[in-house]
């Protein structure tokens, strides 16, 4: 199940913390407009499991540049046995687009 920017910035705003966010984009992305997210590369993903393993049974919340890395990286992940994971539909890209940064 994907989740749209405008329920997560509600529920980021509401100060909910009941759920981890990753963002697997590249550093430089990260570094230019982020919005809190672990950054995980989606390239890295594999290896950074056993650090991940925490989040297993948590809700997930998955971004990147525009949705399809962050695809990808929700396959993966509920591959390795992620029970919640949430892909941010349109990603940074729809974020900007409709909130700002």
């Amino acid at each position: 199940m994907d989740i749209s920017v405008k329920d997560l910035k509600s529920r980021m705003d509401s100060g909910d913390t009941n759920f981890f966010l990753l963002d697997v984009r590249e550093p430089h992305e990260h570094e230019a407009f982020n919005i809190g997210g672990q950054l995980v590369p989606v390239g890295s993903l594999l290896e950074a499991m056993p650090e991940l393993a925490d989040h297993q049974e948590e809700e997930v919340i998955v971004y990147c540049r525009s949705g399809a890395r962050s695809g990808m990286a929700q396959g993966i992940l509920r591959q390795a046995g992620f029970k919640n994971v949430r892909n941010l539909t349109g990603g940074m890209l729809a974020w900007q687009e409709s909130i700002g940064g």
